[in-house]
């Protein structure tokens, strides 16, 4: 499989999205997950891709993408909610690490989409910090129900979007990446069933996402 040095935002998209072709197909490539690639990146790493995405352990990044070390630089939490250690993270793989890439994962049957969306009808919340997650979702439900848009996907799709659009707003690195070409920051939305990854949201990206 050929690599590609120093890829562009749209030159890692297509990397990307060619891995999880080959997981939906049943014909990975398992590509440098051997012990030259580990030796090879041992002094340092170059990812071509931040990757945040949920903590769901049906979303494994590396495997759905079909990746391997040193490729994707991971950043998850449960129904992937942002705060400054999330953003530093991000931060740093853009600003440190050079990644043209940033990919915001969701996934359908998302328990905290589905907590917050209960949450809504009953008024009634988890204990725990698990509150603070749901509490972060909260406005993706109430912007996808003021939108008219109540089936699971369309709420998952406004929760992808309205993470999009956070991250972008409250970083400026990250925001002035996107503005000058160099980065580019996309929402997609995974499919657990048949494992498929699909765009719904982009910035800085010429292409169209899904309705």
């Amino acid at each position: 499989m050929s690599e590609i040095k120093n890829p562009t935002p749209s030159e890692a998209f297509e990397l990307l999205m060619a891995g999880n072709q080959r997981f939906v197909a049943g014909t990975p490539e398992h590509p440098n997950q051997d012990a030259a690639r580990r030796a090879e990146i041992a002094p340092s790493q170059q990812p071509f891709a931040v990757l945040f995405g949920c903590s769901d352990s049906r979303l494994a990044a590396e495997i759905i993408f079909d990746r391997g070390l040193g490729d994707l630089f991971v950043v998850r939490t449960a129904g992937h909610v942002t705060g400054p250690e999330v953003l530093g993270s991000i931060e740093f793989g853009v600003q440190v690490l050079g990644c043209p890439l940033v990919i915001v994962l969701g996934h359908d049957s998302c328990g905290a989409v589905g907590a917050a969306s209960a949450a809504l009808q009953d008024g009634q919340t988890p204990g725990g910090f698990v509150r603070d997650v749901v509490e972060r979702v909260t406005p993706s439900v109430l912007a996808a129900r003021a939108a008219g848009h109540v089936e699971p996907q369309e709420v998952l799709a406004e929760h992808i979007r309205h993470t999009v659009d956070l991250l972008l707003d409250r970083s400026r690195i990250l925001a002035e990446k996107v503005a000058a070409g160099q980065t580019a920051v996309v929402g997609l939305r995974y499919r657990l069933a048949d494992g498929t990854a699909q765009l719904v949201a982009s910035r800085g990206l010429e292409v169209t996402p899904a309705s």
